[in-house]
């Protein structure tokens, strides 16, 4: 089995900072891209980030200059450092990866979530 477990979120104050991290763990051969999403209440799950296993990376225009994706290989761990949060912004952030569990065919995994919520 895979796991994907978020941790990080919290009560942040409107300008506030928040590091989330994510773990893979379980039985798999490598990881593809990694990715953050977030879900507003009410909304549609949103694509915040991702980064490739090369580094490269991509984010929706609401966030450019102020949040960015990271990776570690080694540890199978993404992190997302977000900063000048925005009440807005309040959401569950989901963890998303492409994980090679068998070799040759990659299926996509999900987190539990983090809640982040951004209010003064």
């Amino acid at each position: 089995q895979v796991q994907l477990v978020e941790s990080g979120g919290g009560l942040v104050q409107p300008g506030g900072s928040l590091r989330l991290s994510c773990a893979a763990s379980g039985n798999f051969v490598g990881i593809a891209a990694m990715m953050w999403y977030r879900q507003v209440p009410g909304n549609q799950r949103e694509r915040v980030a991702l980064i490739t296993p090369s580094y490269a990376t991509n984010y929706t225009d609401s966030v450019k200059g102020r949040f960015t994706i990271s990776r570690d290989n080694a540890k199978n761990t993404v992190y997302l450092q977000m900063y000048g949060l925005k009440p807005e912004e309040t959401a569950v952030y989901y963890c998303s990866a492409e994980i090679m569990v068998v070799p040759g065919t990659v299926t996509r995994h999900w987190g539990q979530g983090t809640q982040v919520t951004v209010t003064s």
